[in-house]
């Protein structure tokens, strides 16, 4: 039994190992090949993609960003202020000639958008020559005088603007407006009071205070006592409440809030004292009910002076 296993073994033994070593030579040579076809269809497919990309590029630069078929021509500009047009171009940015296509748009934006004057700013390609830039400014309400030490040893002011929202922002050059100069002299009511280390021009102020005498401020040019009396200055110094200090000479005291209401029990209270032949020496708003009132006679107050009244900017159309 011994050599009928042994002479079994023999048998099958040589061939067996023949085998498989010839199935382990193919196996390599399959995968070897597997591997160089891989590595040739991965090499050729990146250097399609790459060839891809590169004509895609130059297709684009050759008839797209380097077209002079889209070279700007007209740089229309729309706003509804008074800032002149060629100054908005100018702080946008754009260049005669340069490509509408390849034009950074949110780079205009953002330039004309760090001016303290401009509010928003919208940005539009006309193909295939123009763009169009329409600007909406920032109205002020209110100005800040903050005196400053002159190199001569003098006093000199500073003026600073505020918008109904709080923004602060220098008065606009003369010369960069389209409206005449002797239009621009209008007497914006003063904010006093406040912290003028607080003023620096493309900031925002967050006080409580200055921000109910802006809301104060612009209501009142809608409100009854409108083309009535005029706001001369607005004291935010005292907690809880703001002082009126009209044109006229009046004191009027108001609450941070309830505004329109307050408003409206003025010219209540003015419409009673002017058929009385009165005239509203102090007056304090702020208190709901018996509100603390002391009159003078109209005819030693000074007239109201319509002049004084700012104007309303009108949008401009296209130019």
């Amino acid at each position: 039994m011994w050599s009928k296993r042994a002479r079994h073994n023999r048998r099958l033994s040589p061939g067996h190992v023949l085998d498989v070593k010839l199935r382990s030579n193919q196996v390599r040579a399959a995968r070897t090949r597997f591997a160089f076809v891989a590595i040739t269809v991965g090499v050729g497919t990146v250097f399609g993609l790459y060839l891809l990309w590169r004509t895609g590029e130059w297709s684009l630069n050759e008839f797209v960003y380097e077209n002079p078929a889209f070279a700007i021509q007209q740089v229309e500009v729309q706003t509804d202020g008074i800032i002149a047009p060629e100054q908005l171009r100018r702080w946008s940015g754009v260049k005669p000639g340069a490509n509408l296509i390849a034009l950074d748009l949110a780079a205009v934006k953002r330039n004309l958008e760090l001016v303290p004057t401009i509010d928003t700013v919208s940005i539009e390609r006309i193909l295939p020559r123009t763009l169009k830039i329409q600007v909406a400014e920032r109205q002020p309400v209110a100005q800040v005088i903050m005196p400053h030490m002159l190199a001569s040893g003098g006093v000199g002011v500073t003026v600073f603007q505020l918008d109904e929202n709080g923004n602060v922002m220098q008065p606009l050059d003369p010369r960069l407006s389209v409206v005449p100069v002797s239009q621009l002299n209008y007497q914006l009511p003063a904010i006093t009071g406040m912290n003028l280390f607080e003023l620096q021009a493309g900031h925002r102020l967050e006080s409580t205070h200055v921000l109910a005498a802006l809301r104060l401020i612009a209501a009142f040019d809608h409100s009854p006592m409108a083309g009535l009396v005029d706001l001369h200055s607005v004291d935010v110094s005292a907690p809880g409440v703001v002082l009126v200090t009209t044109g006229q000479g009046g004191q009027v005291t108001f609450a941070l809030d309830n505004l329109d209401q307050q408003l409206q029990r003025w010219r209540q209270i003015y419409d009673w004292g002017h058929s009385a032949g009165r005239a509203i020496a102090s007056l304090d708003l702020a208190v709901g009910n018996n509100v603390p009132v002391t009159w003078t006679l109209a005819s030693v107050l000074p007239p109201f002076n319509a002049q004084s009244v700012k104007p309303l900017h009108s949008r401009r159309k296209n130019v």
